[in-house]
């Protein structure tokens, strides 16, 4: 059996967990919006369209933003296609993903549809085929209260009340070559400057994500930053950074350990953001805003038949294994443990494009293994990451994918966050990352008041391949997590192989 012991004090704190870090993305991509959130002519579909049973689960998922309309989608959107009324709305060939889109869906559908799950709006705009014109724009028909040619259109088409969307991305990846409208660092950097200087002067109290490297192996990561940021430190509020996790090579212990690379993709842009703030002599501490990330690679090329244009293609709809749920457990880990310079993170997506909600068009819904890692981070995440020094094991971790990872020679089997709630409670997020032997973990707090196990939960299963469909909606679920002790300041839990684990330490 491994053994691992921690140290935690309620004193030695990382920061702040900002509850726009639960975040997750919408895009007008696959069966994402048509089919996922918003289906009119489904049995539990309300007045506006929206799946009844969709929000449901994303309430359970526990969401508190959602970025819209994407993604790479965004870099060709004509935002004002999307809003007046439906009969005159124009159908446009999506050039991002193939497709037909109808914009029977646009802003003020994703506003109503964000009061009603209760989550805040975060928007991008498009600055690929269009530029800060069309983005202020936008700002003052969501957020100027009235009396403008913009605001008043907004009236007109029966939102009185301004939007107040106050998170805004400024464009997306536009570094890809698979980006309408890539461009180069000084190109993007001027044009998202002059765009961020016309946004705020509509609504100046509006926050701002400048685009990062799309990927941690861009050939022009750290180039990019830089230039991107000579240009917009001023200006901006962010910097975007995007990571999928992948399992090319079909080796379980290297997938898990691929977390731990997010970890280093984070502290090389606060780094990098950092040396900017430095060569100017500033105080200014730019945040990150990790605006997507998630387990993505069995799909990542599908894309909709090009001589065929369909509305709302099933692409792109990522089946999720036990094992994944494992990678993407870690992943909610990594993001935690960065809450002092991550404030604001989006998973991509919420359903059906490589989501954690699955539904079937005019059928049913359900939870897909990551499901869950998600909404334990979401629910008992909330407070003080601490400091964790952590004794455990360790193993050589080796990649062999088209992304030229290298090798991790030092992984520990456990992987772990802990949150201090301001209550007095304590959440550990335990990641057993053996595959064959259980872990006894002891945990010592220091500076804690009594404390009670209250919940307790663990995510498992014998077939790493393991999935939820339809008929099977609950093969891989949480479960009670059998052998866990705290006494006088030391708890110990018995972590089964390759497991997500979750404690919650309640204040007497």
């Amino acid at each position: 059996m491994r053994k691992a012991k921690v140290l935690i004090d309620r004193d030695f704190t990382i920061g702040y967990t900002d509850p726009r870090l639960f975040g997750a993305f919408i895009e007008h991509l696959g069966r994402c919006v048509y089919g996922g959130i918003y289906e009119p002519s489904h049995r539990t579909a309300d007045e506006r369209g929206f799946r009844k049973d969709v929000l449901a689960l994303v309430k359970e998922l526990g969401p508190t933003l959602v970025r819209y309309p994407g993604g790479n989608f965004v870099s060709g959107y004509n935002w004002e296609d999307g809003v007046g009324p439906l009969e005159t709305r124009p159908a446009r060939l999506d050039l991002a993903w193939f497709s037909t889109e109808p914009n029977s869906f646009g802003t003020n559908e994703f506003i109503d549809w964000c009061r009603a799950a209760d989550v805040a709006p975060m928007m991008a705009v498009n600055l690929g085929t269009r530029s800060g014109d069309a983005a202020r724009n936008l700002v003052e028909y969501c957020n100027h209260p009235g009396g403008t040619a913009w605001s008043e259109l907004r009236r007109k088409h029966g939102w009185q009340t301004p939007h107040g969307i106050k998170l805004w991305c400024l464009g997306n990846e536009m570094d890809g070559p698979w980006q309408i409208e890539q461009k180069s660092a000084a190109a993007y950097g001027a044009a998202a400057r002059e765009a961020a200087k016309m946004m705020r002067r509509v609504d100046h109290s509006i926050e701002l994500a400048v685009c990062g490297s799309s990927l941690r192996n861009m050939p022009s990561f750290g180039q990019w930053e830089e230039t991107v940021l000579e240009h917009t430190f001023d200006y901006v509020d962010y910097i975007s950074i995007h990571t999928y996790l992948e399992n090319y090579s079909q080796d379980t212990a290297s997938f898990l350990a691929s977390t731990d690379l997010m970890d280093s993709f984070i502290d090389e842009v606060v780094v990098l953001a950092d040396a900017v703030a430095a060569k100017r002599r500033s105080k200014k501490r730019l945040m990150l805003s990790f605006d997507e990330w998630n387990v993505w690679y069995r799909t990542r090329s599908e894309v909709a038949p090009a001589d065929r244009w369909p509305v709302a293609p099933p692409i792109l709809e990522e089946i999720y294994t036990m094992e994944d749920a494992l990678a993407f457990g870690g992943a909610c880990i990594s993001l935690l443990n960065h809450a002092d310079r991550v404030r604001v993170a989006c998973l991509a997506q919420l359903v059906n494009v490589i989501a954690p909600i699955m539904t079937r068009t005019g059928g049913g819904a359900w939870r897909q293994t990551i499901f869950f890692p998600f909404a334990h981070m979401s629910h008992f995440g909330r407070g003080r990451i601490l400091r964790a020094q952590v004794e455990s094991e360790a193993y050589y971790a080796s990649y062999n994918n088209p992304d030229g990872r290298p090798a991790v020679p030092d992984v520990p089997y456990l992987k772990i966050a802990a949150v201090a709630e301001q209550g007095g409670g304590l959440s550990l997020f335990l990641l057993n990352r053996d595959l064959k032997q259980e872990m006894e973990v002891s945990v010592e707090a220091r500076s804690f008041g009594p404390l009670t196990v209250h919940k307790r939960f663990e995510l498992r299963h014998d077939d790493l391949m393991a999935a939820n469909t339809e008929n099977t909606p609950d093969k891989v679920k949480p479960t009670p997590l059998q052998s866990v002790a705290f006494d006088r300041g030391r708890l110990r839990a018995r972590l089964k192989p390759a497991s997500w684990n979750v404690i919650y330490l309640a204040a007497d």
